[in-house]
């Protein structure tokens, strides 16, 4: 049988990630750090990662995506480049929460609380449980304020992490939750993570007809609803 050989993408924050993994190994890894220009060097990236991996990309089996939540603009750079890469090469396309990847790219315990800056005090947020023969999401991928995650249930022993938990870490740890700050790795690593941890997950049924998970509508949506 063909060893499965996986592109993964995500430039939902701003630092974007392109990833090549095969048999649980992260074969290539690039990073995007010029949020502004994700959309242009995208592809690029994508040429950069195949080439340091010596591949072509007939040789990759599959494509697995970070659907969001996150910039909206990044979300969708990301999403439309992994459909079209998924088309073009007849392969199947995984799409898997940016918030899930956050979780996997540091070990900094078995209850990881990923929290996304959305600007101002409003945050993405998600909790995860993970082993090393699986992941259980606590609580699922949510937008709200940061004030909304901590009155909540936050689950024993949650370790929160991410770019808004780095921000907000003196609020956050105020209320008695630890924070792992910097650990935030390139999400499209813990993409292949969750590809490698979670067996027999399904791809997109339909990825022409597939949209990424935002979360929340973006500005000019909620306007127009107004």
């Amino acid at each position: 049988m063909r060893e499965a050989v996986l592109l993964a993408l995500d430039t939902s924050g701003p630092v974007g990630s392109v990833a090549v993994g095969s048999a649980g190994q992260v074969l290539a890894l690039v990073s995007l750090t010029e949020r502004q220009e994700h959309a242009a060097r995208l592809v690029p990236a994508i040429d950069r990662a195949l080439c340091a991996a010596a591949l072509a990309p007939g040789d990759l089996t599959g494509v697995v995506v970070g659907e969001g939540p996150g910039s909206f603009t990044g979300v969708r750079v990301a999403a439309a480049t992994a459909k079209g890469l998924a088309r073009a090469l007849d392969v199947p396309l995984w799409a898997v929460s940016s918030l899930t990847a956050a979780a996997l790219v540091a070990d900094v315990g078995p209850v990881r609380y990923a929290l996304f800056d959305a600007r101002g005090d409003r945050v993405y947020g998600a909790c995860y449980g993970v082993g090393t023969v699986g992941i259980q999401e606590l609580v699922p991928p949510h937008g709200g304020t940061l004030r909304d995650v901590l009155a909540a249930d936050v689950p024993a022993g949650a370790v929160f992490l991410g770019d808004a938990a780095d921000r907000h870490k003196a609020v956050i740890e105020g209320a008695g939750f630890p924070v792992a700050e910097g650990v935030e790795g390139p999400l499209a690593e813990g993409l292949l993570g969750y590809m490698e941890l979670v067996s027999g997950l399904a791809p997109v049924p339909d990825p022409a007809g597939w949209e990424p998970a935002y979360v929340r509508a973006s500005s000019a949506e909620r306007l127009w609803s107004r």
